[in-house]
């Protein structure tokens, strides 16, 4: 029995499928627009079939607006020592979960936030993608503190986290150690929200 943690062929070939779809998506709506772009398009380009996209992407915004960091940002923020606060737990799972990446994957990462603030039809979904990663950080600070994922301070604090990072990332799609930068303003408390000065 193997205890090997690779994944097997199928999650690799999956992987990959999912990979090729996204990538061939960015690049015709790159050439030829998002609102241009049909699926039957994205599907073609990838070699696969219309059904095949809509198993991995229930729609073609969730094509863009899918993360796929959420599973190691919630597993680096877990590995975390339980004495490390809770925002300096966030912002260093970021940092290990950045430079984990490929240049390749942060090129990626920054097409896919690019896009998400630029294109219209999109920027209308981010609300909505605001709160599941509100939701998404509730539920692991919850098990962290041993609270609820609706508890007021939970939901408070993961409120605080995305809005610190969405206010900054919203004017630079992309800038990742713009968003660490954020994550220290906020572990910091805010203090130009302390000044008092004109």
């Amino acid at each position: 029995m193997s205890t090997d943690a690779r994944p097997g062929l199928r999650e690799r070939k999956k992987a990959r499928t999912r990979l090729t779809i996204r990538a061939e998506a960015f690049r015709l709506f790159h050439e030829q627009g998002y609102a241009d772009t049909t699926i039957e398009q994205i599907a073609e380009a990838a070699d696969v079939s219309p059904s095949t996209f809509f198993r991995y992407f229930p729609t073609k915004e969730q094509l863009v607006l899918a993360d796929d960091l959420d599973p190691p940002m919630i597993e680096a923020i877990e590995a975390q020592p339980p004495d490390v606060p809770l925002i300096t737990a966030f912002r260093k799972a970021a940092e290990s979960v950045f430079a984990g990446l490929s240049e390749a994957d942060m090129e990626f990462e920054r097409t896919r936030q690019e896009l998400m603030y630029s294109v219209p039809e999109l920027r209308g979904a981010i609300m909505k993608e605001m709160v599941r990663s509100i939701d998404m950080i509730a539920g692991v600070t919850a098990r962290r503190v041993g609270r609820t994922a609706d508890d007021f301070e939970v939901r408070a604090l993961a409120g605080a986290i995305v809005g610190v990072v969405l206010g900054v990332v919203d004017l630079l799609p992309g800038n990742l150690p713009l968003a660490l930068r954020a994550l220290e303003f906020l572990e910091d408390g805010l203090p130009l929200g302390r000044d008092t000065t004109s």
